[in-house]
């Protein structure tokens, strides 16, 4: 795969108020996702604000735990609007 592939193959990821909102309906701390991603809460801090985003690895297992949580709590929709 070229890198423009690897680009535009990235999985999208809802927006920043959507990430803390589906984090916050679990019951979840920055903290606790952060040991779970392996990142830094700093990091991930600055991934819910949209200061910053994930790198590769990061990036799939986020997408993975925000997809599980939003099927848990399909009150709040990954496009950053109420469902």
């Amino acid at each position: 795969m070229d890198a423009i592939e690897a680009l535009l193959s990235r999985p999208n990821l809802p927006p920043p108020a959507a990430r803390a909102a589906l984090r916050r309906a679990d019951g979840l701390t920055q903290a606790e996702v952060a040991e779970a991603l392996e990142v830094s809460r700093v990091a991930f801090h600055r991934w819910e604000t949209g200061q910053a985003e994930p790198r590769a690895r990061s990036r799939a297992a986020y997408l993975r735990l925000l997809q599980g949580l939003a099927k848990k709590h399909p009150e709040i929709s990954m496009e950053g609007k109420p469902a």
